[in-house]
Parts: structure tokens; C-alpha cells; sequence
């Protein structure tokens, strides 16, 4: 019996035989991205490429099922890949360990693909891959959850609303490797604390993946070598767990011996502070007196000594509480773990004064045990079941795209909700006033060995195209030039950091009926001496602003940022002489109110594990 037999029967032939022909793009292979490139490989689609740039962690197996224990530390796109594959041998899948930001992922190869799937949970990411399927002219299905809700948005040029249309305020999201590395915030050092430390000391250790994966070709045997140094030290410190000097072995490896190593990565340190080493006798000397009262002082900040003497004692008392649990045990396969309540007060303790020196080593401000508590009490989950409904939906949407069948594609929306899980919506028009969408777009030929921004402004702008005096050009390095600022002018545009696949975005301030902005992609390439060095590929109009907008109403769903990549939230308007939407600038602008967004530097991390923190109450979101 062929393989597609019920497949044909269920899609029709048409629908059937096109998916075989389809080539589909997914970025991310996290909760979602798991998931959904399962349902692809089992739905008919033939051609899938998988982008992404994380290694899988030993959290990320409670629910991305395609990674198991002797996987950690491999990369996820690689992994996941070998593990679809025995799903449907037939299937052909690209896997790209990479950033989906690189320039080798040019707009024509988006434009390679008939469909786009969007699975990321990095805000940055996500608005790149809207404006580059944007520019290729590719549908978009972007999805992300957060807890028991989910969003999924089907995004296609001049037909429907784009990622960007509606602004969004910047999550402020956290890499695991900021975490674990670099903190630099209260937040970072009580997720370290309650998450990692805890969890390690007391739950399911990485120490517990005992088939590990060192094969040559795994491409990972200097990750899997340190893995298992660690691990071994980890494995010393567990089993020591009772004795006197446990306290003293936890405090050695965590607060002298790991910051060790990390002050020893003198890049790390180039534009940060370097941590310093706690010594373990020097605060059992301070703190002789300091632990047998302070612990019931939750309003007070405490000082290094009495955080050491709350993290002994609570160390002790877990310690002894997790022996005894292990004594009474009945289950020899499935030994007894504690895991971390913020009403326990011992669990409490240890997170708020483990948190607190940490803190103390990366000079961040210390925070009393209320406020840890307030904030550790508000670490939200990922749910596996919201991330299997949100990339089943995802598929279905991708037949209505397939098919051209725009008017019943839908955007939905789910809640943990008594009235209705699932609810949707159509498709809403673009924006006329989004800086992404609701723009002309264009593309330029461009001799950057040749072509100056002066190339630009005055012969293909104001020559060719009739803009007046009143105009700004920007990148996404910055404004390059507007009436108050010509010194660039002279300059290459390949000194101003344009290059193949970039983006510059004209603005036309007349003070009557300007035109909309207008986005150049630049495409490089060695044109005739006798040619103009920017060259126009297409005819195109510019239309005009529309003099007023109406404010866009919402259906009551918000719109945001999660841990599987939902967005959610907006980013505020903030006046100046041409706003934010206007010059398409909105991430240069946010970057100078200050940095809302801590990620890795080596990594723009596509699926990396974050928290988010929504607000000053609202959930804080652990991935």
C-alpha cells in the first residue's frame, strides 16, 4: 500500500502531489520547531530545511521530543534532523546549524522557498525573518506560546498584517547563556539559582545522562569532554551529599572554582566587569553568628556573610531531608528529588542566598528574600501540549497558503480558557502606517566598489526618483543622512557598513503629501564602468501618506513575545522629528533608550532557552 494512500484521500491528489513539490523553510527547532517539522515530515511535505543555531540542553528534553540524553550538548538542528528522518525516510531535510541572520541567507534564497515557518523565540530573529519574506515576497507562518496560550499568524505581502504591524514592546529576554555566564541582572542570579543550581543539587542532574555521544563525527567532543569533567565533579559533590564538608564542596565548585574558569575567558571580559572568587573560610568566619536569625528577616537585604550563613543551613536542611527521602524509598529506578515550592521555607532560603552571592560575585545589586520569592513565584513553564496544538494549527494554516486560499487562512489564537480553547480570526489588511509592511519596496543593483551615498541621494533619489530636499536615509546601522547631516555624503556606502542583502530605508519629510517610506534591498554586483554605480531593477510607484490614521482596534487577544516565541507586547512611540514607524528605526531607537535585550553575542540564539519578563507584575516566562 503507498505510503500517501490515507494522505491523498484526506488532502485530495492536488493538494497531496503539490506538498511533494513544496519546499518549506523552518526556523527554530525548539518546543514548536520540534514539534511542527514532525508534523511536516508526516504530512507529505517532501523538501524541509531546518535552521538553527542552539545545542540542546538537558532541560529541553521534557519537551522536545526529538532530543534524548545522549543528544545534550549537540547541535539542534543536526540532531533533530536524524531523529524526523526516522519518521519518513523519504523526506529530504536540510539541517543548518546556524543563525538565520547570517548573510549567507540571502533574500533569494527565502525566496527558494513556498512557504516559511516561523518557530523562534527571539524577538530580533523574528522581525528578521518577517522583512526578509517580506522583500522575497514569501508567506510566513509564525507561531509561539507562552504557558497555556498560544498564537499562530499567517503573514503574506500586501495581503495580510505583518509581524511588525502591530508595534511591540520589548520582552526583556534572557539567554540560558547569560544566565549561566554573564548576568548582569537580580533576575538572572535567582533563575540561575532556582532553575540550574536547585535543580542540579537536589532534582535531575546532567550528570544523570550516561550515554553520552562522543563519536568524531557528532562534531561535538570537546563540548561532550567538558561535559563530562563537569559532570564528574557534579557526580563527587552528589554523592558526598551528608557529609560535613558537602556545604563546603557545593560553595567551593559553584561560587570559587566555576568563576574561576569563567575569569579565566579574558574575551568574555574585554567590556564587562570580571567577577570575583568567593572564599569559603573567609565568609565561615564572618558568618558564625550571622545565619541563626536572619533567615526569618524576609524585608532585609542581607550581607555577604549572612547569605552564606542561609545558604549553609538551607543547603544542610535540604540535604537532610532529600537522605531521608531516599532511606523511605520504595522505588529503586525512580529515586526520590525535591523540587523547589517558594512557600517551603528552606527551598526559599537556599535560592535567595545562593542568588544573592552570586549576585555579590557579579557586583549586581542583592535582593531580600520577599522579592526573590515574588519573583521566583512567577517562572512560568513551557507546556508541551500548547507547543503540539500551536504547530499542528501551523500546518493547517500552510494548506490554506498552499492552496492560494487566503480568504479562509486564518490567524489563532489559544487560551486556557472554560469557554473556548481555540478561537480565530481573519486575516486583517496591512497597516498603512507599519515601517515594515507599509512601505513601497524595491530592489537596487549596486556597484559597492563604485557607488557612493551622494550616488544615492542625488542621482537615483532626487534625480531619478523626484524626491525634494526634505528626506532622510537610514540602515540598519543607523541615519546615514538627512538635511542636518550630510558628512557622509562622499563616503562609499560600503564604509557605512551596506552591503549584499542590506537594507536602507528612505524617508520623505515634505511638509505636504509626502510619500510613504521607501525600502531599497541592495543587491551587490559589478556593473559596466559606463553604468551608474545604484541601479534600479524594476519600475515601480511610491505612494503617498494618507493624511490621517485611524487607531487599530484589537479583537481583545494580545499580540506578543514568549518562550516559544509569542509576541506579545509593544514598543512605546517615542517623538523626535520623524517617529520610529516613519524611519523604520524602532530597534536603533530602543538600543539608545537603553539594552532591553540580553543575549549572547556569539549567538543571536534562534531557539535559545530565555526568560521573559513581562512588565513589572506579570509572569516570568522560563523556557
Amino acid at each position: 500500500m503507498p505510503r500517501d494512500k490515507f494522505q491523498r484521500q484526506s488532502l485530495g491528489v492536488a493538494l497531496s502531489t503539490q506538498l511533494q513539490q513544496t519546499r518549506v523553510l523552518v526556523v527554530g527547532a525548539g518546543g514548536i520547531g520540534c514539534e511542527l517539522l514532525k508534523n511536516l515530515v508526516l504530512s507529505g511535505f517532501n523538501e524541509i530545511h531546518l535552521v538553527d543555531l542552539d545545542t540542546i540542553d538537558l532541560s529541553n528534553l521534557n519537551r522536545q521530543f526529538l532530543f534524548r540524553h545522549e543528544h545534550i550538548k549537540r547541535p539542534k538542528a543536526l540532531v533533530a534532523k536524524e531523529s524526523a528522518g526516522r519518521f519518513n525516510p523519504n523526506v529530504q531535510i536540510e539541517a543548518h546549524h546556524a543563525n538565520i541572520k547570517d548573510p549567507r541567507f540571502t533574500i533569494d534564497w527565502f525566496r527558494s522557498f513556498q512557504v516559511v515557518f516561523n518557530a523562534l523565540d527571539n524577538l530580533e530573529a523574528r522581525r528578521h525573518v518577517n522583512k526578509m519574506c517580506l522583500a522575497a515576497d514569501v508567506p510566513l507562518i509564525e507561531s509561539g506560546t507562552t504557558g497555556f496560550n498560544g498564537q499562530v499568524q499567517v503573514i503574506r505581502k500586501k495581503r495580510s498584517e505583518c509581524y511588525d504591524c502591530n508595534p511591540k514592546e520589548t520582552p526583556k529576554t534572557f539567554a540560558v547563556c547569560t544566565i549561566r555566564s554573564t548576568p548582569s541582572q537580580p533576575i538572572h542570579c535567582i533563575v540561575w539559582a532556582k532553575s540550574y543550581l536547585f535543580t542540579e543539587i537536589f532534582g535531575t542532574s546532567e550528570d544523570d545522562a550516561q550515554d553520552l555521544d562522543t563519536t568524531e563525527d557528532s562534531g561535538n567532543a570537546k563540548e561532550i569532554e567538558t561535559l563530562r569533567q563537569e559532570a564528574r565533579a557534579l557526580k563527587v559533590i552528589r554523592e558526598s551529599m551528608g557529609s560535613a564538608d558537602f556545604p563546603r564542596r557545593v560553595f567551593q565548585k559553584v561560587f570559587s572554582d566555576d568563576i574561576k574558569r569563567l575569569r579565566g575567558m579574558e574575551d568574555m571580559w574585554q567590556s564587562r566587569r570580571k567577577p570575583d572568587v568567593l572564599s569559603y573560610d573567609d565568609l565561615s568566619a564572618q558568618a558564625s553568628e550571622d545565619g541563626r536569625h536572619v533567615d526569618h528577616d524576609d524585608q532585609a537585604v542581607w550581607t555577604t556573610a549572612q547569605n552564606f550563613a542561609v545558604f549553609s543551613k538551607s543547603l544542610q536542611e535540604l540535604s537532610a531531608r532529600l537522605e531521608q527521602l531516599r532511606a523511605t524509598s520504595e522505588h529503586e529506578n525512580a529515586p526520590p528529588i525535591l523540587t523547589f515550592d517558594k512557600d517551603d521555607d528552606d527551598s526559599l532560603d537556599f535560592v535567595t542566598s545562593a542568588a544573592n552571592l552570586r549576585a555579590i560575585i557579579f557586583g549586581i545589586e542583592p535582593k531580600s528574600e520577599f522579592e526573590v520569592k515574588q519573583l521566583a513565584g512567577r517562572i512560568i513553564p513551557a507546556i508541551a501540549t500548547t507547543n503540539a496544538m500551536t504547530a499542528g494549527l501551523c500546518v493547517l494554516q500552510a494548506y490554506k497558503v498552499l492552496r492560494d486560499d487566503y480568504h479562509k487562512a486564518r490567524n489563532v489564537f489559544l487560551a486556557k480558557s472554560n469557554d473556548r480553547i481555540i478561537s480565530s480570526e481573519p486575516l486583517r489588511p496591512p497597516r498603512s502606517e507599519c515601517a515594515v509592511c507599509g512601505v513601497t519596496q524595491a530592489r537596487v543593483d549596486v556597484d559597492l566598489s563604485r557607488a557612493s551615498l551622494n550616488d544615492l541621494v542625488e542621482d537615483l533619489l532626487r534625480l531619478e526618483l523626484g524626491y525634494g530636499q526634505e528626506l532622510s536615509v537610514s540602515s540598519d546601522q543607523g541615519v546615514l543622512f538627512d538635511p542636518e547631516l550630510d558628512d557622509n555624503l562622499p563616503k562609499k556606502l560600503s564604509e557605512l557598513s551596506v552591503k549584499h542583502d542590506s537594507f536602507i530605508t528612505v524617508v520623505d519629510e515634505a511638509s505636504e503629501d509626502p510619500r510613504v517610506n521607501l525600502v531599497l534591498a541592495v543587491f551587490e554586483k559589478n556593473l559596466a564602468d559606463q553604468d551608474k554605480p545604484i541601479l534600479l531593477v524594476d519600475k515601480f510607484e511610491i505612494a503617498r501618506k494618507t493624511k490621517s490614521s485611524s487607531e487599530h482596534i484589537t479583537n481583545g487577544h494580545t499580540n506578543g513575545q514568549a518562550s516559544d516565541g509569542l509576541s506579545i507586547n509593544g514598543i512605546k512611540d517615542v517623538s523626535r522629528k520623524r517617529s520610529a514607524d516613519e524611519a523604520g528605526l524602532e530597534a536603533q531607537l530602543a538600543s539608545k533608550r537603553g539594552k532591553v535585550i540580553e543575549s549572547s553575542t556569539a549567538k543571536s540564539s534562534d531557539t535559545d532557552d530565555v526568560v521573559v519578563l513581562d512588565g513589572a507584575s506579570g509572569p516570568i516566562v522560563l523556557d
